[in-house]
């Protein structure tokens, strides 16, 4: 299925300048990163490390990865010498690994913090507390890594509301956090079904896929 052209130009409309739209090309072929390419578009998410490397060999150098998904620290090495964003940290474990292996590639690695705000056991994050600690803790050692913001998916559910409340919730922490930290520049929240409402709440970054290249394969 080629790229929905016409809703890529609608979302970057709506989004304006003060938005960046993350175009999540995970199982989609080269072909069609190219065509998002040639309109102009600049920043991709993955989810898979393996694939996401395969990519990135292939594809134009100017592209700005983003890695989306739960990133395993043993695999960090595969994209540290790349990767422009690491959206979902959610443990100093993990940060401390990206900061090593940022070192080795002479470069500082840009990150965002994951928060759990949805009511769901299954997906990834910390708590406001886990947050906090991790931000006055040891982390203004690791030189290696960014720290620019946050990172957090809603629920998977119909009920808008719900959804609008978690994107608030998520909004305020980070404004607190932002009057403490002025490297705080990044909020990334909002996906094909709830990207509105995450705008209206505040998000400076979504990730859109469905939306852009149809349903992905499996």
């Amino acid at each position: 299925m080629p790229v929905n052209v016409q809703n890529y130009k609608e979302v970057i409309n709506e989004l304006g300048t003060h938005v960046t739209l993350v175009a999540v090309s995970k199982t989609k072929p080269i072909e069609e990163i190219l065509e998002l390419y040639s309109l102009g578009h600049r920043d991709f998410g993955e989810n898979y490390v393996q694939e996401l490397v395969e990519k990135a060999e292939l594809l134009p150098k100017d592209i700005r990865w983003h890695f989306i998904g739960h990133l395993q620290s043993n695999k960090v090495k595969n994209i540290a010498a790349f990767i422009h964003l690491i959206h979902g940290v959610d443990s100093l474990k993990l940060l401390t690994e990206i900061n090593k292996q940022g070192k080795k590639n002479n470069r500082v690695i840009n990150c965002l913090l994951q928060v759990h705000i949805a009511q769901e056991e299954a997906k990834f994050g910390l708590n406001e507390e886990e947050l906090l600690q991790l931000l006055n803790g040891s982390i203004s050692q690791l030189r290696n890594i960014k720290i620019c913001g946050l990172m957090g998916m809603a629920s998977l559910t119909d009920n808008m509301d719900k959804v609008r409340y978690e994107f608030h919730f998520l909004k305020l922490l980070f404004t607190k956090l932002m009057t403490h930290d002025s490297q705080l520049t990044t909020l990334s929240m909002g996906m094909s079904g709830d990207y509105k409402i995450a705008i209206e709440e505040g998000s400076t970054m979504v990730r859109i896929g469905s939306l852009i290249f149809g349903e992905r394969n499996q």
